[in-house]
């Protein structure tokens, strides 16, 4: 993550808490650990379920959930579950922190987590074999490495493809 150092005569400090996308990952993790669990039960089964047993098969609705909230996280941060229950429950709890974070990494870090659990509910809607186990898994990796080491996987993603020129970052905070 890109940390913005405070100054003091400034007011408030621009950016994010450090602490709420590591809260959010540890959650997200969560909900990724129990809907891959599930999807291996029914992983080679894949091919002969129907349309409706796919749909209500539990690893399928639990990752659905938690792609819901991947959408639900980079389209409407403010307002996302996570983020809600961090600046209510956590963060008044804990010592204001002393730099913040840009909020565009954690926001892409959301993007690539919705679409790597998207392209797995929709191979597996397609009859792929293994296809949702391993998209949880992938982001299961990715949400606990952010959560246990404060490694996002999707932050490091985004520095790279906008040092590359492929992505062009825009809005964010100044000196970022």
């Amino acid at each position: 993550m890109t940390a913005l150092p405070h100054n003091p005569s400034t007011t408030p400090l621009p950016g994010i808490y450090p602490r709420g996308p590591r809260f959010a990952a540890a959650l997200t993790a969560c909900l990724l650990l129990v809907g891959t669990f599930f999807a291996l039960l029914t992983a080679d089964a894949t091919p002969r379920l129907s349309l409706a047993e796919k749909v209500s098969d539990p690893g399928f609705m639990m990752l659905a959930i938690t792609a819901i909230l991947f959408a639900w996280g980079f389209t409407s941060p403010r307002t996302a579950l996570w983020g809600v229950l961090f600046r209510k429950v956590l963060s008044p709890r804990l010592t204001p922190p002393v730099d913040r974070e840009d909020p565009r990494l954690p926001r892409f870090a959301q993007v690539v987590g919705f679409i790597v659990v998207t392209m797995g509910l929709l191979l597996y809607l397609a009859a792929v074999p293994w296809a949702l186990p391993i998209a949880g898994g992938a982001a299961f990796v990715a949400a606990f490495l952010n959560a246990a080491f404060g490694l996002c996987l999707g932050c490091q993603l985004y520095l790279v493809l906008a040092q590359a020129g492929l992505i062009r970052p825009r809005g964010g905070l100044a000196g970022a």
